[in-house]
């Protein structure tokens, strides 16, 4: 599925609900249901610098697709993760980097946060395109 389809179908979960305490309800749930990076991915090396909260992200590259995981010591943020793990994940690097994140705009996210929890997600996505950019780096360096 691409960003966009990834993207719209989670602008249409929160339409679903009428206020925003019901989005920060969903936003908890969706911080419950996040997979978890894998213990050894726990490092401080992982650590998204500027969040409030400890929050991990690891990312795999196949040479063609990067897989995110994540993982927090606090449940919102980990549905702040949850949220840009399931759209950038499974994608290829020059399609994350030409994406925008729009949609965290959109489900009103971004003026909802604190200003903390805000800029903590704001690190958390700067790090995915900060991935994406060394694994297309990576890409092209295979290819010539």
């Amino acid at each position: 599925m691409k960003i966009e389809e990834k993207t719209q179908a989670i602008v249409n979960e929160f339409a679903n609900f009428d206020d925003w305490m019901d989005k920060y309800n969903y936003l908890i749930e969706l911080g419950k249901s996040l997979p978890l990076i894998e213990e050894r991915h726990k490092t401080e090396n992982n650590l998204i610098p500027g969040c409030q909260s400890r929050v991990w992200l690891h990312a795999d590259f196949d040479g063609e697709i990067v897989h995110f995981t994540a993982d927090s010591d606090a449940v919102i943020t980990k549905g702040i993760a949850n949220l840009l793990i399931r759209t950038f994940s499974d994608q290829r690097p020059q399609e994350i980097l030409d994406s925008s994140a729009n949609f965290l705009s959109e489900i009103g996210l971004t003026e909802h946060l604190s200003p903390t929890r805000s800029n903590g997600m704001l690190s958390m996505l700067k790090q995915i395109k900060m991935y994406a950019l060394a694994f297309k780096a990576k890409q092209q360096m295979g290819q010539s």
